[in-house]
């Protein structure tokens, strides 16, 4: 193995590369359960849990968008479809190919507001929601690309199970 300093030179080091590569790594993870399904099976619930696999690209889509916003608008400001709670769930008319395009648009938009911050310390306030504390809350870029890293990665885990019950398939073993 080259462990030379020219070896390594070549590769991404800073830290805005490294978290939205983790962000990226989780996503792919994600997708691979829902790799070859029809929309009927993505719209299908497998637990006793509300959850589907299309509800939860639909919810990580509508998340990456609405946290975009909040990184770079910074203006408090509850963004459009953040509280709403049909976001979970697949609704008549949606279609899982459909879905995956507005998960790459909110990639796409997460992306494009990280790279515009000049520095992941930049902090922005929270929007005000029912389940806010009752003062202002303020994070840092670095604090939402950490978020948006939990949040996939935690529903990916939601994803496996989901796929596995539905037939049989996971991160691992794809049908």
């Amino acid at each position: 193995m080259d462990t030379s300093s020219e070896h390594h030179a070549s590769l991404p080091s800073d830290e805005r590369t490294e978290l939205l590569g983790a962000l990226a790594e989780q996503r792919a993870l994600l997708l691979i359960t829902v790799r070859g399904l029809t929309d009927a099976e993505a719209a299908r619930r497998t637990t006793v849990s509300e959850l589907t696999l299309g509800g939860i690209v639909k919810h990580l889509a509508r998340g990456e968008r609405v946290w975009a916003q909040i990184m770079a608008k910074g203006d408090g400001e509850v963004p459009e479809g953040m509280l709403d709670l049909g976001q979970y769930r697949m609704a008549d008319g949606d279609t899982l190919a459909g879905l995956l395009e507005e998960y790459a648009a909110g990639t796409r938009a997460i992306e494009a507001a990280a790279a515009a911050v000049p520095g992941l310390e930049r902090t922005v306030p929270l929007p005000r929601t029912p389940w806010s504390p009752p003062e202002t809350v303020y994070w840092s870029a670095r604090r939402i690309l950490l978020h948006l890293i939990r949040e996939t990665a935690q529903h990916a885990g939601h994803a496996d199970i989901i796929r596995e019950a539905l037939d049989g398939a996971n991160t691992t073993a794809q049908r």
